[in-house]
């Protein structure tokens, strides 16, 4: 029998406190990446800050809990290494970084290809080039749209013409079996939008960063970025079980009545929570869900044996990409064991680890009925939508002593939430 999770410890004691005063310079609403970032930049300005967090740990979206002496994320969750944020603000190194292997396995149907980066593994040339993944023009279109995004300013990319991602591959001329073998279950999966309805500007960006950078993991768990950010502020700035309930011009209330004053207030929630305190327009939300599994032995061979993430090229099951985690990462998983994540991206189903199963045995064999089922995460908010048109870089400064940050307010990535967290705590800081 599963036992309940715990949280892997997010932030070190001294930063958490249990008072908390009746003023201060600056309140964040919300201890995700980008109110992380945001309170960073105010401290490090000479500026005393306020962390509230409604939940009981760091981290927003980003978080890890074991569970049986697994490490399971909350939801299927990636390091993209080319965002420059990661540069700016996180000791990569002190990450331990996991890498995967460039590019993916495909099942086609009735078997597995390996579609690599041969620039980057040569001995992937050869499988690349034969995968029933489309047409040889379909594979030089490739080639070509990587020459095109590798020549490109990535600045320049968020302000191109915008229509579609779905829109923008058919206009460069590529076949719809490609589309959907490859494009649908891997960018569908990153951006959580399987019909790639997202913004074509956001598509060249995820893109050029799956081609100059690695996917990776942090070696014990997505939630150590949160911890290295959270450890870089002054002890005791930090609330949890803290939930703002309202927000106006010098003053937040809290869930229980009380009441901080404060010369300058960031909102740094998710999109949905951030209209709500603030009155803005809605957030529309791309949900995700994700089933894990545990074996009791180390899985040898086949397409979980390899650190690389399998697409369901088929677009049947609701499961598009399948991670053999520890195979990436060992230490999401207790010694000869074997942790395996499969995500259902753009989906909100908490029943539907059942159907999970059946495709895997489709895809694995009869061995998946003897796979534990550790947990399913089902994300309402998993990113904010952002389709065309889309512009990032939204204002942070409401006015009134009022700032909003988040993915929602420049890209919904890793990059985007602290980003915008950075640029809020400047602005914030200019304005005092």
């Amino acid at each position: 029998m599963t036992s309940a999770p715990s949280s892997e410890p997010s932030t070190a004691p001294s930063h958490v406190s249990a008072d908390l005063p009746a003023s201060t310079e600056v309140v964040v609403i919300g201890a995700g990446l980008a109110g992380l970032a945001a309170s960073r930049v105010i401290q490090e300005a000479g500026r005393s800050v306020v962390v509230v967090e409604a939940s009981d740990g760091i981290g927003g979206r980003v978080r890890t809990d074991e569970v049986d002496g697994y490490l399971l994320d909350r939801g299927f969750q990636v390091l993209l290494t080319a965002y420059p944020e990661l540069h700016t603000q996180v000791d990569l190194h002190a990450l331990d970084l996991r890498r995967f292997d460039p590019g993916a396995v495909v099942w086609d149907g009735s078997s597995f290809a390996t579609v690599g980066d041969p620039l980057r593994q040569p001995s992937t040339l050869w499988s690349s080039l034969t995968a029933p993944i489309g047409s040889p023009v379909d594979k030089a279109r490739i080639l070509a749209q990587r020459l095109r995004l590798l020549r490109a300013d990535p600045r320049r990319l968020l302000r191109g013409r915008d229509i579609t991602t779905i829109a923008a591959l058919r206009d460069e001329g590529f076949s719809e079996t490609i589309i959907s073998r490859f494009f649908q279950p891997l960018v569908g999966g990153i951006q959580l939008d399987p019909s790639l309805r997202t913004s074509r500007r956001m598509f060249d960006v995820i893109l050029r960063s799956l081609i100059t950078g690695d996917v990776a993991v942090p070696a014990r768990g997505m939630g150590r970025l949160p911890a290295q950010l959270a450890s870089r502020l002054q002890p005791g700035t930090i609330r949890l079980n803290t939930p703002a309930a309202a927000v106006s011009g010098g003053r937040v209330r809290l869930g229980d009545g009380r009441i901080i004053e404060a010369e300058r207030i960031v909102v740094a929630t998710e999109g949905p929570v951030a209209s709500q305190l603030l009155d803005l327009p809605p957030v529309e939300s791309n949900s995700a869900t994700c089933v894990w599994y545990g074996t009791d032995q180390p899985i040898v061979a086949g397409p979980l044996s390899r650190p690389a993430i399998v697409l369901d090229g088929t677009m049947q099951g609701p499961a598009l990409n399948i991670a053999p985690m520890s195979r990436v990462a060992p230490g999401y998983a207790p010694a000869d064991s074997t942790l395996v994540a499969a995500a259902c991206p753009g989906m909100y189903r908490p029943d539907v680890e059942p159907e999970v199963r059946r495709q895997l045995r489709s895809l694995f064999g009869p061995s998946v009925d003897r796979w534990r089922h550790l947990r399913t995460d089902t994300i309402a908010h998993g990113q904010p939508r952002q389709y065309p048109p889309f512009s990032p870089k939204r204002r942070v400064d409401l006015g009134d002593g009022i700032f909003v940050c988040g993915d929602h307010r420049d890209t919904s990535s890793l990059q985007g939430a602290m980003y915008s967290g950075r640029r809020c705590g400047e602005a914030v800081v200019s304005s005092l």
